[in-house]
């Protein structure tokens, strides 16, 4: 009886050793094969991402303020949106982009599309310095002020749209620019301190300097946006914020 009890005994460790060592090699395989969340290319240069851009298009700014703040270096393939009835039109670039804007960008041997999309990709595979909060909370504060300038300002501005405005184009313009900003400066009247969440820089700050710049190009009268003004200024401070003004662009024109 006990030398039976004995072999039931050895038996049942051999098959447990042999389940562990099966566990074993199936973890280590699957860690070994499992690619990296982003992996450092070995020539730089040759695997440099490539910014398809318009040197006065804000969401196009937006990206390259990230990729500044996230020390990335890039190379400006410009799209000129105004030569010959604007080249995002054209078939060759068509296929880099299927919605026929800017901006695309191409990196890590992949192409996205859609400026906020592009930032939270960059935030996430290249997580320093952080562009959203740890606390749930005022990550969804700063997710709410992007979406006011992204979705409820910017593209009811654009070029696309105010081609169909006629002799309204200013008008129609600045009521969009001052109806976001007005809810804006609500906003961050209490969130704001050197910068719009705080001292520490933010996707929203990303957002905010381009639409403000449209804010003077459509002549909105920002006296009546104290923070917002003086957030810009800030902002402007900035290396990677300023680097990336439209006009420090290869494309920007000269005459």
């Amino acid at each position: 009886m006990l030398s039976s009890t004995s072999q039931l005994l050895r038996s049942t460790v051999l098959a447990a050793n042999q389940l562990n060592n099966h566990i074993y090699r199936v973890c280590t395989k699957h860690v070994s094969t499992t690619p990296l969340l982003f992996q450092p290319q070995a020539n730089k240069e040759a695997n440099k991402p490539i910014l398809y851009s318009f040197w006065s298009s804000s969401c196009s700014w937006r990206v390259r303020i990230t990729l500044n703040l996230k020390n990335i270096p890039y190379e400006i393939k410009p799209i000129n949106l105004l030569k010959s009835g604007g080249e995002q039109h054209t078939e060759e670039y068509r296929m880099v982009n299927p919605m026929k804007v800017v901006p695309t960008l191409q990196i890590d041997g992949r192409s996205i599309i859609e400026s906020v999309a592009i930032m939270h990709y960059l935030d996430e595979t290249r997580p320093q310095p952080p562009l959203l909060p740890q606390d749930v909370y005022k990550r969804a504060k700063v997710r709410e002020v992007v979406e006011i300038i992204c979705s409820g300002i910017q593209p009811l501005q654009n070029l696309g749209i105010l081609k169909y405005m006629g002799d309204k184009k200013l008008d129609w313009a600045q009521q969009c620019i001052n109806r976001g900003f007005s809810a804006l400066e609500v906003i961050l009247s209490s969130s704001a301190g050197k910068f719009c969440f705080g001292d520490e820089l933010t996707m929203a700050d990303c957002c905010l300097l381009p639409q403000v710049f449209n804010a003077r190009r459509y002549k909105v009268d920002m006296s009546q946006y104290p923070i917002i003004s003086r957030i810009e200024t800030e902002l402007l401070k900035v290396p990677a914020f300023a680097d990336a003004h439209p006009n420090k662009q290869p494309d920007y024109p000269t005459k």
